[in-house]
């Protein structure tokens, strides 16, 4: 194995709360003064390059983001936990990644462009989806428009000697195993939640992550060199109408025995 690219994204720190101004309409969703961190699922997706990499020696894992400056950061992290180099497509800070103006059939495209400009590139393995639009569409687009092998929800990934990977993959019933066959294309995997458990950057790792490299190319070249129009890229395909907030719950009820649990269930008509 020569080459994995691992495209990764700067969302909300899941630990956060997200705020909500309803008088913003679909840009309701504030941003400013948050923690931002790597989307989780990304995360697993970096842990997983860097064991595949560690059985490979020799193969080079590559980070994508595609975002504004502070995306910087984000791939360093990626940097810190193992990989060897970052590429930034970097937007302009007024352009939203979180499904209001970058949707995933562009995201796929421009990764489609990566794919095509790097050497060797045997395997592209992406989170299954982002916690701020959870889309989980930017994996399929991106095998599509290589017409690619791909496997999504993936648990589990084992490389064969002949450049296969055999892929156990989450399902609403279970599990099933597919096996992805060498083609010339890279193979393009989704990582699901059981696959691994990330690392955390030690301080050696992070010194060293702020000498490796990283190259930054702004959107507007990077759609030029791809013959793609900037305006299709940032219109969306789907138009958010309203974001807001859920109801809050309602306060629960202590009970002191089954039989006053199941009277107050059946006043309120949950049970016959």
């Amino acid at each position: 194995m020569k080459k994995i690219l691992v495209p990764i994204k700067r969302v909300i720190d899941y630990a956060q709360k997200i705020r909500v101004d309803p008088t913003k309409g679909p840009q309701g969703v504030q941003l400013k003064n948050v923690k931002m961190s790597m989307n989780p699922f990304c995360e697993i997706a970096v842990e997983e390059a860097i064991q595949l990499k560690e059985q490979n020696k020799g193969a080079e894992v590559v980070a994508i983001s595609v975002g504004p400056k502070q995306c910087t950061e984000t791939i360093r992290t990626a940097l810190a936990m193992g990989a060897d180099r970052g590429i930034h497509i970097e937007t302009k800070p007024d352009v939203r990644g979180d499904y209001i103006d970058l949707q995933p059939w562009a995201i796929a495209s421009l990764l489609k462009g990566i794919v095509d400009k790097e050497d060797a590139v045997d395997l592209v393995l992406l989170g299954k989806q982002s916690i701020d639009s959870d889309c989980g569409q930017t994996g399929p687009l991106l095998a599509g428009l290589l017409n690619a092998p791909q496997a999504t929800f993936a648990a589990n990934i084992e490389r064969g000697d002949d450049g296969s990977f055999t892929v156990e993959r989450e399902t609403d019933t279970g599990t099933e195993t597919i096996k992805l066959n060498a083609s010339g294309k890279p193979a393009v995997i989704t990582c699901d939640l059981r696959l691994n458990t990330p690392r955390y950057p030690t301080m050696p790792n992070i010194m060293k992550a702020k000498k490796k490299p990283v190259e930054t190319i702004s959107l507007e070249d990077m759609v030029k060199e791809l013959g793609l129009d900037l305006d299709e890229v940032l219109t969306p395909k789907n138009e958010v109408v309203e974001v807001y907030e859920p109801p809050p719950r309602k306060e629960g009820e202590t009970v002191g025995s089954i039989d006053e649990l199941l009277g107050k269930l059946k006043e309120k008509g949950l049970v016959a």
